[in-house]
């Protein structure tokens, strides 16, 4: 799913942070940021986040369990804005605006 969030004053990585997010890495211009459901790590909401200009593009999503890797590779989320996504997808909004 993805965001788009206007008019950001303050930098990203503070504002998921204030959210409950864990920064995990950057790769160009994209961070990526994670929020565990449980303990163990999974599930989790997993963000992929960049700058542009003054807004913040936003793509969401929720892991269920780590990846398996074999013959096929598989990821187990979920990307549409309904389920567990949508308070998220929610939450978020409140906190950014």
């Amino acid at each position: 799913m993805q965001l788009k969030f206007e008019s950001i004053k303050e930098n990203p990585v503070n504002l998921f942070r204030r959210a409950g997010y864990i920064f995990q890495r950057k790769e160009g211009s994209e961070m990526s940021f994670v929020r565990p459901l449980a303990r163990a790590g999974f599930p989790r909401f997993h963000i992929y986040a960049s700058v542009s200009e003054t807004a913040l593009l936003v793509n969401i999503h929720l892991d269920q369990k780590k990846e398996t890797y074999g013959t096929g590779t598989r990821h187990h989320g979920e990307y549409e804005d309904d389920g567990a996504l949508k308070p998220e997808i929610e939450r978020l909004k409140n906190i950014f605006s």
